[in-house]
């Protein structure tokens, strides 16, 4: 089967030559059992090389059984993946099958794979090198074969250099990587996508399709979507069911394109993940809101500043004190109508202390902070608010202990 059979067949779009490769090598090692991990930021649509991977192979007949490990607990994920015993744990009223048992002569596919903790991390890596594994609350030694494909949107490497991810699983599972580039990497199909979602979304509705104006489609192709397709897919259907004029411009399209992106916060591409970006985005973002802070207080301090009106003075010494020029105050003789030597207070002249550094994880803390009290502690609001993704939000209050 040839590439562009395959696109059809899976509904891809576009003719990215990063996003061909990446077809391509999936098709070269499904006829293989190697280990493929697919690389590349949420939303651009990793679940599909799997499929391509489990449709062209001799496991295709077998079961196929998709997996997000982030949206599992972490109390439960062994027993999704290896199953338990009856009586391992109080509710395991029955022995249950886990997906590496289901799915034995067909293929897994571990999505959020970075988000197993490292006691699971053990026990997939057992069962990737020997095809071994054991069900919770039992002592017998299971055998299975099944095909692995992982994904993730962080950078392995620095999970593994942070203790997050272990080093040995990292490699087994990285046997042949495949990377999905990011939306902003493919402007070529960015609008062929829209128009494609557009279609879809004027049948399911029973309105007329959309169609983009040069200047919107020129705004489209220059947005950064930082969700990527699944973002693109969400703003087609919001205009296809909001705006009854169906020939859009730019300046409407704009509605529809969130702020955030007007601060202009750099873009990482190549080998360093979505992870890495949040980080490097919280970074812009705890700078903007200090310069907002400061640009505060320059403004208060310089209202204080400003001279309060004065009640006219006598000019005669004997009668009070004299100003002859308010902005020479420091050069101006004080007469006290009473002769008894003024008590000048000095202040103290002692050199301030130089201010603790504040780390990154103290201002991201107090970034996050802030925006909860804005929102009223709502976190989708919240990560709206600061442009990350949910999963990000909740990592970022778990690694910082403000759950």
């Amino acid at each position: 089967m040839d590439l562009t059979q395959i696109k059809q067949r899976f509904s891809i779009i576009g003719n990215n030559p990063e996003l061909n490769r990446a077809i391509e090598v999936a098709c070269q090692v499904a006829a293989t059992d190697l280990s493929v991990l697919v690389t590349g930021e949420s939303g651009v649509g990793k679940e599909f090389i799997p499929k391509i991977i489990h449709d062209q192979s001799n496991r295709r007949f077998g079961v196929y059984i998709a997996v997000n490990c982030g949206a599992i607990p972490g109390g439960t994920i062994d027993s999704e993946l290896f199953g338990h015993e009856k009586g391992a744990f109080t509710g395991a009223t029955e022995t249950r099958k886990g997906y590496f048992e289901e799915a034995n002569g067909g293929t897994l596919f571990l999505d959020e794979v970075a988000e197993l903790p490292l006691s699971t991390q053990v026990r997939l890596l057992r069962v990737l090198q020997t095809g071994e594994f054991i069900r919770v609350g039992s002592s017998k030694v299971l055998k299975t074969d099944v095909r692995v494909v992982a994904a993730t949107n962080i950078n392995l490497r620095n999970a593994v250099a942070e203790g997050r991810f272990r080093e040995d699983l990292f490699y087994r599972l990285n046997t042949v990587p495949i990377k999905i580039p990011a939306l902003r990497e493919r402007k070529e199909d960015i609008h062929l996508l829209f128009r494609k979602f557009a279609l879809d979304y004027a049948d399911k509705y029973n309105v007329p399709a959309v169609r983009l104006d040069d200047d919107a489609v020129q705004m489209l192709c220059n947005y950064r979507w930082p969700g990527n397709i699944r973002q693109l897919k969400s703003v087609a259907e919001q205009i296809s069911i909001l705006e009854k004029d169906r020939h859009i411009h730019a300046e409407v399209l704009q509605k529809y394109l969130p702020v955030d992106n007007e601060l202009n916060v750099p873009v990482l591409t190549g080998s360093q993940s979505a992870d890495y970006l949040s980080d490097r985005d919280i970074i812009f973002k705890i700078l903007f809101q200090l310069r907002q802070e400061i640009s505060d207080l320059k403004q208060k301090v310089e209202e204080m500043q400003q001279p309060a009106a004065l009640p006219a003075t006598p000019r005669h010494a004997s009668e009070g004190l004299v100003i002859d020029d308010i902005d020479n105050i420091e050069e101006q003789h004080y007469t006290h109508p009473v002769d008894k030597p003024v008590e000048v207070q000095h202040e103290d002249l002692t050199p301030p202390q130089p201010a603790a550094p504040v780390s990154l994880q103290d201002a991201t803390r107090d970034l996050i902070i802030k925006a909860l009290e804005r929102n009223g502690g709502r976190r989708k609001a919240t990560a709206e608010e600061l442009g990350f993704s949910e999963r990000t939000l909740y990592r970022k209050i778990k690694e910082l202990g403000l759950e």
